[in-house]
C-alpha cells in the first residue's frame, strides 16, 4: 500500500499518540496537528508535527495544503467533565467552534474521511444496559453536550452535503504502549487507573472512591475499561473503512465487560504487589452507576475485536508510570 498521510488532530495527546503509533505500524504517515496545551511534544514520535489551534482556520488550511492528507482523525478536545461544569465556555469554544472550523477546512480541502473522537458521555444516564448505539443521547454535562452537538453536525453534513465520517464513542480508555514509549499523562490527572497506580507507587496519598452506595454488585461504580491500543486499532480501521467508501456511522468502543471501582483497585494491588490506602467519599454529581458498552456494531462494521483485557491495561500502565519521571 502506498503511504497515505493522515492528519492526527490532537495527536500529541494520550489516545492520539497511541493512534499515531498504530497508523505508522500499518503503513500510514501520521502528521500531528496540536496546540500542545494538553499534548506532549515528547509523544510525537512517528511523523512530523505542526503546531496550531483548530480554531485558527488559516493555520488549518495551511497544514492541509502542505500535507494533503487522505483522512483526518480528530482527537483535539477538552475532556475533563468536572472542568466543563466550572468553565463551559471553553468547552464550547474548543470542542464545538473549533471542530466546526476544522470541518469547514476539511470540506474545502476535499477530505474524504473524517474520524471523530466521541464519548459514551453523549448517552447520559443509562436507560438500559449494555449501551448500544440506538440508546437515546441525553448528555448530563457540558462536556457530553459538546460532543453530542458535533455528532449531530456530522450527521447533518453527511445528510445534506455527503461529507462522510465515523463517530467513535469511547468508554474508559486506559493502559499504555507495550514497549513503554508513551502512556497516559494528563495534567491534572483525573482518571482512575493512573491515579490508583500513582497511589501504588507512593506518588500520591492513597486513592479516593466517590460513592460506595450505588446499586451495583459492591456499591461502587461500574465502568468498561478499554485498552488504548484497542482504541487506536479501531481508529485505523475506521480510516480504512471510510477510504474504501464506507458510510457515515457512530460506533461504541468498549469491551462489553464492566469492572467496579473496588475490583479495579484490587486488580491493581494484585498486579503491582503494592497495597495503598483507599478512602471513600460522597458520590460525585453526574456519575452514572454503570456504563458498559454493547460493541456488536463496531465488530460488524469494522471487524474490530478488542485484544486486551484488564490485566494488560494495568500491567502496561504500571510499567509506563514506573519508569516515567514526568509526574
Amino acid at each position: 500500500m502506498s503511504e497515505e498521510t493522515v492528519l492526527v488532530v490532537g495527536g500529541a495527546g494520550y489516545i492520539g499518540s497511541h493512534t499515531c503509533l498504530e497508523l505508522a505500524s500499518r503503513g500510514f504517515k501520521p502528521v500531528v496537528f496540536d496546540n500542545f496545551s494538553n499534548g506532549h511534544r515528547e509523544f510525537v514520535k512517528w511523523g512530523p508535527a505542526e503546531e496550531g489551534d483548530i480554531r485558527d482556520r488559516g493555520r488549518v488550511d495551511e497544514v492541509l495544503a502542505k500535507h494533503k492528507p487522505a483522512a483526518i482523525l480528530h482527537f483535539a478536545a477538552l475532556i475533563e467533565v468536572g472542568q466543563s461544569v466550572v468553565d463551559p465556555v471553553s468547552f464550547y469554544e474548543n470542542n464545538v467552534i473549533g471542530t466546526l472550523t476544522l470541518l469547514s477546512a476539511a470540506q474545502a480541502a476535499g477530505i474524504k474521511a473524517f474520524v471523530f473522537s466521541s464519548t459514551c458521555a453523549t448517552y447520559g444516564l443509562p436507560q438500559s444496559l449494555p449501551l448500544d448505539e440506538t440508546h437515546r443521547q441525553v448528555p448530563i454535562n457540558p462536556y457530553g453536550r459538546t460532543k453530542f452537538i458535533v455528532e449531530q453536525a456530522l450527521a447533518d453534513y453527511d445528510r445534506y452535503t455527503g461529507f462522510r465520517s465515523v463517530c467513535l464513542r469511547y468508554f474508559n480508555a486506559a493502559g499504555a504502549d507495550f514497549e513503554g514509549r508513551i502512556g497516559e499523562w494528563h495534567k491534572p490527572e483525573t482518571h482512575a487507573v493512573p491515579l490508583a497506580i500513582e497511589a501504588a507507587l507512593g506518588r500520591r496519598q492513597g486513592f479516593k472512591v466517590f460513592g460506595s452506595d450505588y446499586e451495583t454488585r459492591d456499591g461502587t461504580c461500574v465502568r468498561d475499561y478499554i485498552h488504548v491500543l484497542d482504541l487506536a486499532d479501531a481508529h485505523v480501521r475506521a480510516v480504512d473503512y471510510l477510504l474504501k467508501g464506507g458510510e457515515t456511522v457512530a460506533l461504541n468502543l468498549g469491551t462489553g465487560t464492566g469492572t467496579t471501582v473496588k475490583e479495579l483497585l484490587s486488580a491493581i494491588e494484585d498486579v503491582t504487589g503494592r497495597p495503598f490506602p483507599v478512602d471513600y467519599a460522597e458520590r460525585r454529581e453526574g456519575d452514572s452507576p454503570t456504563l458498559v458498552a454493547d460493541n456488536d456494531k463496531a465488530r460488524a462494521v469494522l471487524g474490530w475485536v478488542p485484544q486486551y483485557d484488564l490485566s494488560d491495561i494495568i500491567r502496561t500502565a504500571y510499567e509506563w508510570h514506573s519508569k516515567s519521571n514526568q509526574h
